[in-house]
């Protein structure tokens, strides 16, 4: 390379750098549009809109019911936020939260009313006419036309007139198509159940023998639609077409989706609420990656002098980009505390494959080659190592956003968008700097550190005491569960999020900031209720909402004395509400099916790409064990159990698969070069090898965590304390348990022998 291609390289990578960076804070134009300050935001760090609706006619609507329909409804907010969250108030009240809007009445025009939906025959059996077109006068003084019904609803029902009903809808989602003279228009595409398929079907074979009837689409006590039946629909799937724009078909759509609802619902009120956590959280948050970035890029430098700096100015690279592309998708990616711990999971493994490429800088070192030589055969050395261990947390993330609940999918995003820039800042950005540096004249052995051949550790050799610790620690978390639960306090303490609790709405006689609040306010409700709170601010009120765990009568009343006596609140001013959870079963379900489905979808990958099912089951087996040793430090120190759990577990499997790949990758690099051999020595010297990047891309990764947990407030340290658990867990099992897995099940169960 020569030097004014070196440096063209440095130069462009630094403006670039320097460039998105001044767009992240600034905006394109200068003046703030399109800067860090439009990604959207959770519920938890920035607020949105709330809404309480009211089950129509029933004070006590079922348990099924009501679940069916709390499900159905965080299915359609989703398309809002991945983030939203929707939970039961009381015995016949739903709310909705949805992140990063603030208009509540265009949410609620764009969401519907969530009220009974039927589809209903032109005619009844008797040829009578269901419905009539009559001419009225529009508000704007105009004569138009409109459809009414002519018989009730009941008996509509009564005499089989009505074909489907909304709970008979499976989908509806505005598409665009082609019609007869091949013109493009717009429509609404639906798709049945099968009960409502074969229902409809019949309904379409009546409307076509009766000479192409119509079917109306009746809905809040008004006719929405009354499309033409052209032919009979026997498969489930239909489509309305009318000279639509699109968001006439969209909100057609829409109506039909909402309308699919177990129970009949009714506004009760909306407002926008502010941020769980408040400003300070993302402040916090920004500090300690700050300081953490910097802390790792100095780390980096002082470890592996020049490949260091390359990487600290691709890891500043990295970080940018990132802010940039968050900008960029803030339409589909919504960025909470989760999605926090997506990005930072990216940044380990972005610190973690320049390591795995510089130790092989090293070794090629050692053995005397050139440092050009050294580069090269370093990166293609490590290449297999770093695309493994990023693919298969990649194929975790994809996995979970396809088949994850709402609230596991902002993670899921984040940390694919992460992995895929990661390996990018570090297979080329990291590369091309190097190559840029040494072209100008940086050539000596001594700015890149060579590597001693190190006598290899035997660690298999106390693979009983290291299982033997972690069997102890795993029974010990059940211990406490068993005890905890015994003692009526739960086998784990968990938040709001997984078991409802009561909301206390406040007016207060003066506005106060949530800094204020949780100073002076919070301390106080959690000394008379003792329990955890969570806090709402209601935009231009002075209404707070105070969410706790479930507060028996006696607490209430002495929550609302202290308020009373306290504060000056009048007693009319405070309303209290037992909530549900926000993760549902159904949720907890999902959840549970995307993380099998993803291990499996591993276990497939490690299966082809090591052709030895064996590593697939070790590396499941490290997992499992990371996942339960940090559930026993839940259980032991008593952790708070919020929604950010699953997202702290999933951090640590995909943190720590990736380093047992790596050491995998070298196992498997060293069968190939000794041949047949006993397998003890070369795991043992394989995890050596790899044992300076297990100790410092945990160290680094560690290090961003702790700033975080240093920094943050209570919520965001509920979060990272585990987190920390669960990075050294993992290095532990990968270097200490992952190889033992694999030689007890190599000698348990051997490869069978190739016949000639």
């Amino acid at each position: 390379m020569k030097k004014s291609k070196a440096v063209a390289i440095i130069l462009a990578v630094l403006v670039l750098t320097l460039g998105i960076g001044y767009m992240d804070i600034w905006g394109y134009d200068g003046n703030g549009t399109g800067n860090a300050s439009d990604i959207k935001l959770g519920l938890d760090l920035a607020g949105g809109v709330s809404i309480t609706y009211q089950v129509v006619g029933e004070e006590n609507p079922s348990e099924t019911d009501m679940a069916d329909t709390i499900y159905k409804l965080q299915q359609r907010v989703a398309g809002y936020s991945t983030e939203a969250q929707v939970y039961q108030e009381g015995s016949n009240r739903i709310a909705i939260e949805i992140p990063g809007v603030t208009d509540a009445e265009e949410i609620l025009a764009q969401l519907g009313r969530p009220g009974a939906l039927y589809f209903i025959s032109e005619t009844d059996s008797a040829g009578n006419a269901n419905y009539s077109t009559q001419t009225v006068m529009n508000d704007d003084g105009t004569v138009g036309q409109k459809t009414v019904l002519n018989k009730t609803i009941e008996e509509l029902m009564a005499d089989g007139s009505i074909c489907i009903t909304g709970t008979d809808v499976a989908d509806a989602r505005a598409v665009s198509q082609s019609d007869n003279m091949q013109n493009m228009e717009y429509a609404v595409s639906l798709s049945l159940t099968p009960e409502g398929a074969t229902k409809f079907a019949e309904a379409t074979q009546r409307a076509v023998t009766n000479g192409y009837q119509t079917i109306g689409i009746y809905y809040d006590g008004e006719f929405k639609s009354v499309p033409r039946v052209n032919e009979v629909i026997a498969n489930g799937s239909a489509s309305i077409s009318g000279n639509f724009t699109y968001e006439e078909a969209e909100r057609l759509a829409s109506t039909i989706r909402i309308g699919g609802l177990s129970l009949e619902l009714e506004e009760l009120h909306s407002k926008v609420v502010g941020a769980q956590l408040g400003i300070d959280a993302i402040n916090t948050s920004l500090k300690a990656g700050a300081i953490g970035l910097a802390v790792v890029a100095a780390f980096m430098i002082i470890v592996y002098f020049i490949p260091g700096l390359a990487s600290a100015i691709a890891l500043c690279f990295y970080v940018a980009l990132i802010v940039l592309l968050l900008i960029g998708f803030n339409d589909v990616l919504t960025l909470t505390l989760p999605g926090i711990a997506g990005i930072i999971l990216s940044i380990g493994m972005a610190v973690d494959a320049n390591v795995v490429v510089f130790a092989r800088i090293r070794e090629e070192l050692g053995k005397g080659d050139s440092v050009e030589s050294a580069i090269n055969t370093g990166y293609a050395k490590a290449l297999s190592a770093i695309i493994d261990g990023n693919v298969t947390t990649l194929i975790a993330a994809v996995v979970l956003m396809i088949l994850g609940p709402a609230n596991v999918k902002g993670f899921a995003q984040t940390l694919a968008l992460g992995i895929v820039v990661s390996m990018f800042t570090a297979l080329f950005v990291t590369k091309w700097l190097m190559k840029a540096f040494y072209a100008l004249g940086l050539r000596s052995v001594a700015f890149y550190g060579k590597g001693k051949d190190k006598k290899a550790v035997d660690f298999l050799s106390k693979k009983g005491l290291f299982i033997a610790v972690s069997v102890v620690v795993i029974i010990a978390g059940f211990v406490f569960m068993g005890i905890n639960a015994s003692g009526g306090k739960g086998a784990l303490n968990y938040s709001l999020d997984f078991v409802g609790g009561t909301a206390t709405t406040v007016d207060f006689n003066e506005s106060y900031t949530l800094q204020q609040l949780n100073d002076t306010v919070v301390p106080r409700i959690e000394a008379v209720t003792g329990s955890n709170v969570q806090v709402q601010t209601v935009q231009n009120s002075n209404e707070v909402i105070f969410k706790t765990s479930t507060l028996p009568s006696s607490v209430r009343s002495a929550l609302e004395d202290m308020l009373v006596s306290e504060y000056g609140v009048a007693q009319t001013s405070i309303t209290t509400e037992t909530i549900s959870s926000t993760i549902s079963d159904e949720m907890k379900r999902d959840t549970i099916i995307a993380v099998i489905v993803a291990i499996i979808c591993m276990l497939i990958y490690i299966r082809v790409r090591f052709k030895d099912i064996r590593f697939g089951v070790s590396s499941v087996l490290a997992l499992m064990h990371d996942v339960l040793v940090v559930l026993a430090f839940y259980a032991a120190a008593r952790v708070s159990v919020s929604n950010t759990f699953v997202a702290c577990m999933l951090t640590i499997v995909g943190y720590s698969i990736n380093a047992t790949i790596v050491i995998f990758d070298r196992v498997r690099e060293n069968m190939a070069n000794a041949g047949k051999t006993d397998i003890v020595p070369i795991v043992n010297k394989s995890v050596t090898q790899t044992l300076s990047r297990s100790i410092f891309t945990s160290l680094t990764t560690f290090v961003m965590v702790a700033l975080l947990y240093f920094f943050g407030v209570s919520s965001i340290k509920d979060f990272a304390l585990p987190l920390m658990v669960g990075i050294v867990c993992g290095c532990y099992s990968s270097v200490c348990l992952a190889g033992a897995f694999w030689v007890i099940l190599s000698k348990k169960f051997p490869a069978r022998e190739k016949k000639a």
